[in-house]
């Protein structure tokens, strides 16, 4: 039970969820601006732009506000939303895996640095936690908690040997020694509402839930699977073109993403200096830009997971630069869009890519802003919602 895909914890690159009938056209893609210089080896990535025949042709930036009030969101753009929601009211979790896959669960007694060694064999970035003890799910192992152990060591470099005896079961203490907040444990049954895991999901901070069942001989927790936001929003994204196709208000009408006091870093800082700045920010995320506010890269926090392979703490000290050249060569690339881009270009890109945030950009590839996957689940669920809406019954 393991999955081979570097950037999905759960499935591997050709293992998709269950598609509608109709297909999505190719994607356009659009290649890094010619006026930026070559960048070292494993700095050379794609940039991704959502299709750009999807934008208005005529759109004018200086447009005159129109004289007639208008709603927020349109009829049209209610509709889709809408319809997206109903969607995810009458789907469950179940539907979004595929016809197979594998994954791996860790005895919560395991050494963390035998955790890592496990999921960089196996090219995944999470896994399931198991208590043997009580036989119950017992959380879920993510780059965050090689983060908070590296904030660890930093923060006790005299208690170095002990780092090396840690098991999976201290992550919980690491957590109060470094005075940071534990995400939330949860999870969601299989056969509950899709839209009852993207809520939990969202209420908790977490991008990926576990789906847990109940054994019904032995009356004990059996993890199934694990899905993220990514793979929802892919599912959504591939059966249901009829309602995304009329989300064509712009990243900028409808405020999606974060536009202020963005974290950034250059080439030349340590990977520890980004390590602090996702810790102090909490963000999973930092754009990589030179000195003129160009975007050349994005560190994430599955990169710090091949920094400290093995244990050599070490590497946390060389630069970005070196540390994102390590990435497997089938990176796809960082992916882009502009404030002028629509959501439904947006699902478009995800429909048909491994897409995991977009970076905002202008003409000139200055950075803007970031959409996390959050940001447009958020928007999905929450945004418009009417009372006949949330007076609904749950679906039984």
């Amino acid at each position: 039970m393991d999955d081979p895909s570097s950037r999905e914890p759960n499935y591997s690159p050709d293992e998709e969820p269950q598609r509608a009938p109709t297909a999505a056209g190719p994607a356009m893609l659009s290649g890094l601006h010619s006026s930026i210089p070559p960048l070292p080896r494993g700095h050379e990535l794609p940039f991704v732009q959502p299709s750009s025949y999807l934008r208005p042709k005529f759109r004018s930036r200086t447009a005159p506000v129109p004289t007639t009030p208008m709603s927020p969101i349109d009829e049209e753009q209610l509709q889709g939303l809408r319809g997206l929601r109903n969607f995810l009211r009458v789907r469950t979790s179940y539907d979004v895996l595929p016809l197979s896959f594998r994954l791996i669960v860790l005895d919560n007694d395991l050494l963390i640095k035998k955790s890592l060694d496990i999921l960089i064999q196996n090219g995944i970035v999470s896994a399931p936690l198991w208590d043997s003890h009580q036989s119950r799910f017992a959380g879920l192992l993510t780059a965050t908690d090689y983060i908070n152990l590296i904030q660890y060591y930093c923060q006790f470099p005299e208690h170095i040997d002990d780092v090396e005896k840690f098991r999976l079961s201290s992550l919980r203490d690491i957590e109060k020694a470094i005075g940071v907040l534990p995400l939330e444990t949860v999870s969601v049954h299989p056969s509950r509402p899709l839209y009852e895991a993207c809520s939990r999901m969202l209420k908790s901070r977490a991008r990926r839930i576990p789906l847990v069942d109940i054994d019904h001989e032995t009356e004990r927790e059996t993890v199934v699977s694990v899905i993220t936001q990514y793979r929802i929003l892919k599912f959504i994204a591939v059966n249901t073109e009829q309602h995304t196709m009329l989300l064509k208000q712009t990243v900028r009408e409808i405020g999606l993403g974060t536009y202020q006091n963005l974290a950034t870093a250059k080439m030349t800082d340590s990977v520890l200096e980004v390590i602090n700045l996702m810790v102090v920010h909490n963000i999973s995320a930092v754009p990589i830009v030179d000195k003129n506010n160009v975007v050349l890269n994005v560190f994430e926090a599955v990169d710090v997971i091949p920094c400290i392979k093995g244990g050599v703490y070490d590497e946390l000290k060389s630069t970005v630069g070196e540390a994102l050249s390590r990435r497997p060569d089938d990176f796809q690339g960082i992916y882009t869009c502009q404030e002028d881009d629509r959501l439904d270009s947006i699902f478009v890109t995800l429909r048909q890519s491994r897409v995991h945030r977009l970076v905002v950009i202008d003409d000139n590839w200055h950075l803007k802003g970031i959409i996390s996957l959050s940001d447009i689940l958020k928007y999905v669920l929450f945004t418009g919602v009417s009372e006949d809406e949330n007076d609904r019954p749950p679906p039984p």
